[in-house]
């Protein structure tokens, strides 16, 4: 076993395999950037070294510093993690001139998978199903059209060195095959340097199912089993499960076969996934009519392999290790079983009602479920590279934890991480927790009617929902105010409580408050018998529609700091924290935010015309107008550069451009004005 590895990534992946070389006796080296520097990974490692900037440019992908690093330490190996070098063939290949070992497959395997169209043609020849289509190197358009008219629509067109989504088209009739193949190849060459296209037969109702695979330098190889992954947004994974719901034992056996194949084509080293695409022709109730074909490989570790650990018992990360130090696989095929359901949660900094747009900001509260393990096996396990108080940044994508728990079976699982999600506590950005529990309760999700679409399918009981509600959001908020008052008593006399008591009378008090972009007005009533009594109304002074007319506020607290509130016939135990202005309220029942509204400190705001700003820290790519421009309600004005994604600033209204703030390359923080607009 090696004495001393390096590890070339970030993040909970980082974090992952120091905590388990740590076990296994094995000394870490950790890698950071400009803007990792205090980061959680470093800590977790003997030793560290400085390589660079905070872009991945400028550091975790300058793999020349990344090598003289680990021969300056003493290290024997490299452990790559997922992303940046991972699947570069000419690292792996660097590690190896350099005498290092690179803990992963070879550069001819990374190779091999690393195009689409090669890696298809590699898979025809070993037996492999193929989804039907054209992987030829002719890209005469003309070619692609007809093959595209055998195949029959709808097809997809995709980027042969493609991936995460980009340079794929949906085509659904002939007529719209030419325009869909010109703007997929332009971003192709954008995005990849490359803009050879493949051209296959859309699935119906596909579902994303890939089998875990190793193998070793002895020759062994063996699968362990499948995760689905078919919960999806942006072609990007958010729920993932081991096993499939629905898989037979007979399709396993022949995808699970078909994965080892696959990597006996190309004499695959170490972990890898075989991602493949599931057709349901005979709908969400029939898996014994499922039909799979071959997507793609994954040279590397995934992202989801701790659903995979959970089922089998097993550290695939130690896996990786032995394997790479020339130790055979620890176990064989007839050795692995399946115990029970796994399921993972990726927990982002992201809005779910803004198109998932990635958000940054300061992670000022994160609790996890109390009952949680970190990078260890159990009822609910949370690997994450952050902690309280640390930044989610741009420079990186916006993962903040992945939330994993295990069940005797799939009900007990789900009912287990809703549980979880539910006490997970985030405060100072945007996260999609409550999004992932809205997922758990559709039926599409709990019934397992699974596939690539169901976000968008469900998108009417998953976007716009209020979990908390408005009445009880605003009860928390007073409830949370008129508590700390409480107990910040200034005596012990009557006459010196902060709580609103009058000798003589009653007394009441006016709350602004914003709730989900409305504006609210809440007077609380201090009653003479010590009760309280809230009216909600909106800015003009009638009662809000939707709420009672008034209703008793009552709040209590617990011996574990919570709150016991109730409003009207409502009652919650809750969480809060403030955040400025925001009010963060936690519940079983679910979360949300409400802001209190500071009028002094807003006094004096106003002003005609409108202003755009940057919705997250990156970089402007590009302006679509200039000073003077009339431009209509969302139209294009500009385009940034943040968490490796391309995000497009629209009008919110017609008007004149006033003046552009920034040029394109200037890096520019939260909230800066970028252009400002006079209203038409």
């Amino acid at each position: 076993m090696f004495k001393k590895i390096l590890i070339a990534n970030r993040g909970e992946i980082a974090c992952r395999v120091a905590s388990t070389a740590r076990r296994m006796g094995v000394q870490t080296v950790a890698v950071y950037s400009d803007a990792d520097a205090r980061s959680k990974h470093v800590q977790l490692c003997n030793e560290a070294v400085h390589v660079g900037g905070s872009a991945p440019k400028d550091s975790y992908l300058q793999w020349q510093r990344i090598i003289d690093a680990a021969k300056s330490k003493g290290a024997q190996a490299i452990h790559p993690g997922y992303g940046f070098l991972s699947e570069n063939e000419e690292f792996a290949q660097a590690c190896a001139d350099a005498g290092l070992v690179f803990i992963g497959p070879p550069a001819s395997a990374i190779l091999a998978m690393g195009l689409k169209a090669e890696s298809k043609r590699l898979m025809e020849q070993a037996g492999v199903p193929l989804v039907p289509g054209y992987h030829g190197a002719d890209q005469d358009p003309d070619l692609l059209k007809k093959e595209a008219d055998r195949i029959g629509y709808p097809v997809l067109i995709k980027a042969s060195a493609g991936g995460g989504g980009k340079g794929m088209r949906l085509v659904e009739k002939a007529e719209d095959f030419a325009a869909a193949l010109e703007s997929c190849k332009r971003e192709a060459i954008n995005s990849f340097g490359d803009d050879a296209v493949l051209v296959e037969k859309y699935v119906l109702r596909p579902r994303h199912i890939e089998i875990q695979v190793f193998g070793d330098t002895h020759g062994n190889y063996v699968y362990l089993f499948e995760r689905d992954c078919s919960v999806q947004r942006r072609h990007q994974k958010v729920l993932e499960e081991a096993p499939a719901p629905g898989m037979t034992p007979e399709l396993r056996k022949q995808m699970g076969e078909a994965a080892v194949a696959a990597a006996r084509a190309v004499n695959y080293v170490g972990a890898g996934t075989v991602e493949f695409i599931v057709e349901q022709p005979g709908g969400y109730d029939k898996p014994e009519e499922m039909k799979f074909y071959f997507m793609e490989m994954n040279t590397r570790l995934q992202v989801e392999h701790p659903v995979t650990e959970a089922i089998t018992g097993t550290d695939l990360v130690e896996w990786q290790l032995r394997v790479a130090a020339g130790e055979k696989l620890p176990k064989t095929q007839d050795e692995l079983q399946i115990n029970g359901h796994a399921i993972e949660a990726r927990i982002n900094a992201e809005n779910p009602e803004n198109n998932f747009l990635p958000v940054t900001g300061t992670l000022k509260t994160y609790r996890t479920p109390e009952w949680s393990v970190t990078f260890e096996r159990g009822d609910a396990r949370v690997d994450s590279g952050v902690r309280e108080g640390d930044a989610i940044s741009p420079f990186y994508d916006s993962m903040i934890a992945k939330l994993i728990v295990w069940g005797a079976d799939r009900e007990q699982a789900l009912a287990r991480l809703d549980g979880a999600l539910a006490h997970m506590r985030i405060v100072g950005l945007t996260t999609n927790v409550q999004f992932l529990r809205q997922i758990l309760a559709t039926e599409s999700f709990s019934q397992a009617k699974l596939d690539t679409a169901l976000i968008p399918r469900e998108a009417d009981v998953l976007f716009g929902q209020d979990s908390l509600g408005m009445p009880m959001s605003v009860a928390a908020a007073i409830g949370h105010r008129t508590f700390n008052e409480i107990k910040d008593l200034q005596g012990k006399d009557p006459f010196s409580r902060r709580d609103g008591w009058r000798a003589y009378g009653g007394f009441s008090r006016q709350f602004q408050l914003m709730y989900r972009g409305e504006p609210l007005q809440a007077d609380l009533r201090y009653e003479h018998d010590g009760t309280y009594y809230i009216v909600i109304s909106k800015p003009d002074g009638t009662l809000h529609p939707e709420v009672l007319t008034e209703g008793p506020l009552i709040v209590e607290e617990r011996d574990d700091g919570r709150m016991d509130v109730r409003y009207g016939d409502d009652r919650q135990v809750l969480q809060a924290w403030l955040d400025g202005e925001e009010l963060n309220v936690f519940s079983q029942r679910g979360s949300s935010q409400i802001t209190v509204v500071d009028s002094l400190f807003h006094s004096g705001e106003g002003g005609e015309g409108g202003r755009l700003t940057a919705p997250m820290p990156g970089k402007v790519v590009s302006f679509a107008v200039k000073a003077g421009d009339k431009v209509a309600k969302g139209q294009p004005l500009a385009v940034m550069e943040a968490m490796k994604m391309e995000h497009t600033i629209s009008a919110p209204a017609d008007g004149e451009v006033v003046e552009l703030l920034f040029a394109p390359g200037d890096q520019v923080q939260d909230g800066d004005e970028l252009l400002t607009l006079k209203s038409a």
